[in-house]
């Protein structure tokens, strides 16, 4: 089967890509590289614009995953208006040249964030939808765009993931549980900004699982699934975190517990993905700390900018 992977060169896609690749997969990548490459060498790299991809460009595809776009608050709300082109525009665009180039399959990578604030209950796939920022709208947005194109010869799954953590070869430090560990070990506190909202926390190995059973699920399945390895207070996340560098590395960081009102609260059913495509979880917080020390040697520089997206996106915006 050929897949192509659209924004495969991020942080999801270089953990996922291999994982492809061991199962006998061929894959290829369209990514402008804004984040380097770490991808295994035989993997191709079509560096271009989504926008400009033509039908032609797609042919002999099987399957095709998005998981370009801007990929979090920071970043949509520093240019909502280049958030609403790459979130909501851009996978809609790609699914429809998709469909004309027969892909069977288009996979979105969409996020919990389109939920906003859950009022403290446990929201499957038919809840509302009322996120006010511009990156849980546009990536709703997307996801319509997406969907709407599903008929009997095109499948398309929408992945609503949880916040994605722990190791990649591209790495990140702007995500909760990656935030939390790094401040732990450069200033030996964990600062946790409201104890009591919820969060669905997605470890990157999870997130890999649940692409592959969208790939090899049966071609008539279609829908919306959320994806999480499981739903933790924030509070609960830095009581982990402490856990873990407390096992893992004998590293005792202070809690800094502060209540700082916060509108973006939610935590979600995942009994759809595991009962229609097999996605079943398997690793804690404390799971996702143990990855990130087994790896700390390759990104020990915290402060480079390419650790965190907002950073790298601002230096792209001003031609640095």
């Amino acid at each position: 089967m050929k897949i192509l992977v659209a924004g495969g060169a991020g942080y999801i896609g270089s953990t996922i890509i291999p994982k492809l690749l061991e199962r006998g997969y061929d894959v290829d990548v369209i990514d402008l590289l804004w984040f380097g490459n770490h991808l295994p060498d035989r993997v191709k790299i079509i560096q271009k614009d989504i926008f400009r991809v033509e039908e032609k460009d797609l042919k002999g595809y099987d399957q095709i995953i998005f998981l370009a776009g801007l990929s979090n608050d920071p970043m949509a709300e520093f240019s909502p208006s280049q958030n609403f082109i790459d979130n909501a525009s851009a996978p809609s665009y790609l699914a429809y040249i998709a469909k004309r180039a027969g892909v069977r399959r288009y996979i979105y990578g969409s996020s919990c964030s389109v939920y906003g604030y859950t009022v403290e209950e446990l929201y499957d796939e038919t809840r509302p939808t009322i996120s006010n920022y511009p990156y849980g709208i546009s990536k709703l947005q997307g996801e319509f765009g997406a969907m709407k194109q599903q008929d009997d010869s095109f499948s398309v799954i929408s992945l609503r993931q949880g916040t994605v953590c722990g190791y990649s070869p591209r790495m990140r430090l702007d995500l909760i549980v990656n935030t939390m560990f790094k401040c732990a070990i450069e200033d030996g506190v964990i600062t946790v900004n409201n104890p009591a909202i919820w969060r669905p926390i997605l470890d990157i190995r999870d997130a890999a699982k649940a692409y592959v059973r969208s790939i090899e699920t049966n071609g008539q399945i279609s829908g919306v699934f959320n994806v999480a390895s499981g739903n933790y207070t924030v509070g609960e996340v830095g009581d982990y975190v402490q856990e873990g560098l407390i096992k893992y590395l004998d590293i005792h960081p202070k809690m800094n517990i502060k209540h700082i009102e916060d509108y973006r609260n939610y935590k979600v059913s995942i009994q759809k993905a595991n009962e229609v495509l097999g996605f079943k979880p398997t690793f804690s917080v404390v799971d996702t700390i143990k990855s990130l020390v087994d790896n700390l040697d390759s990104f020990r520089d915290f402060e480079s900018d390419q650790y965190y997206n907002i950073q790298t996106f601002k230096n792209i915006k001003h031609g640095n």
